[in-house]
């Protein structure tokens, strides 16, 4: 059994997200963008590169992307 959550290419902890704006204003292809509150949310998961821009920016570690290119 498998959800749109697990398949997701970026992983958010919401826990540590502290509302910087910083991952989504750098995606490059807007994936990312900010839910009621500020904190990263998933607007176009299908747009994903995998670049980790936003993982490699996060200054939380609240980012993780699953697979893509190395820093």
């Amino acid at each position: 059994m498998s959800s749109a959550v697990e398949q997701a290419p970026v992983q958010i902890n919401l826990a540590w997200c502290k509302a910087c704006g910083i991952c989504y204003n750098l995606c490059p292809t807007k994936v990312l963008g900010a839910d009621e509150m500020g904190k990263a949310t998933l607007v176009q998961p299908k747009k994903c590169t995998k670049c980790k821009i936003c993982e490699n920016h996060c200054p939380d570690f609240a980012i993780s992307v699953a697979g893509g290119k190395k820093a």
